[in-house]
């Protein structure tokens, strides 16, 4: 991706090494999934999952976030801090243009970089959980280290890959805007487990579509490079529900999964980057997911 020219937001808060506070999730001896477990939790995680069903063998032994102690940032950490806010910008950009398109003006959100453990008003979260977006403050949580783990432990190498996360979270912020988030919230209310894990697969397939409108008008403004399609396309494909619960376990669980099987999330995102219409992302309504 060619960012290194592009404008950076103002919107990043950068609160890397600064420590934290709270409880995070439990953390000790595992029983037979070891790092792998968590690892995969992370990106069950990734984008509002819930990774309890994987998580439930670690045991009390410990927690995350108590305490973080700063440290110095690396070179690279602060290139891939930069590279954060240049598609950050690039989201409102495009966002402030595309939004009056479903009705509303844009509300540019915050990206808040930490180390660990993250105070947001959805509660503490610990840096396990992966990229969250959170609606009651309007803000994209991002440590940056899940960047090294999306290219070792998923095989989802390339700065898009990474573009494509960040976008995914916007994707989740403009749901908030338009009203979508409280939609499924009160519905999920209503019904059982099942039916709301389908709202919630959705959900995150609504926001993998806004993903790829926004990598369609970046492809328009010159900023994609040869590979870059392919390398989102990869990522959305290595985090369906399907590949991780196969992964984490050897088998899969259709009335589980809340993000969507690997061909769900690459063919919405690739709908959203083929049509660059936010219109046409009606996920709720959609016969076929």
């Amino acid at each position: 991706m060619k960012w290194e020219d592009g404008r950076r937001s103002d919107n990043v808060e950068d609160r890397r090494g600064m420590g934290g506070g709270g409880r995070g999730l439990p953390i000790g001896k595992m029983a037979g999934g070891g790092l792998g477990v968590i690892v995969i939790a992370v990106i069950v995680m990734l984008m509002g999952g819930d990774p309890s069903g994987l998580l439930g063998g670690l045991t009390e032994s410990g927690s995350v976030g108590s305490q973080t102690q700063e440290r110095p940032r690396s070179p690279g950490e602060d290139r891939a801090a930069a590279f954060v806010s240049t598609v950050l910008a690039n989201t409102e950009d495009v966002w402030n243009q595309q939004m009056p398109r479903l009705g509303k003006n844009y509300v540019e959100p915050k990206l808040q970089l930490f180390t660990d453990v993250a105070q947001s008003a959805c509660g503490s979260q610990s840096a396990a959980v992966g990229p969250f977006y959170c609606p009651g403050d309007s803000k994209v949580y991002l440590d940056l280290s899940f960047f090294e783990q999306l290219e070792r432990e998923l095989g989802a190498p390339g700065d898009f890959a990474q573009a494509y996360v960040i976008a995914h979270e916007i994707g989740h912020h403009i749901q908030n805007l338009i009203g979508v988030s409280r939609m499924v919230q009160d519905q999920q209310s209503r019904v059982d487990e099942v039916a709301g894990n389908d709202l919630s697969v959705r959900l995150e397939l609504q926001a993998d579509f806004f993903a790829g409108v926004w990598a369609h008008y970046a492809h328009a403004q010159g900023q994609l490079e040869s590979g870059d399609f392919e390398e989102a396309f990869r990522a959305a494909s290595k985090i369906g529900d399907d590949v991780l619960q196969k992964r984490a376990r050897g088998y899969a669980t259709p009335d589980s999964f809340t993000h969507g099987t690997a061909e769900q999330r690459a063919r919405w995102f690739r709908k959203g980057f083929d049509t660059g219409d936010p219109t046409l992302g009606d996920t709720f309504n959609a016969r076929q997911l």
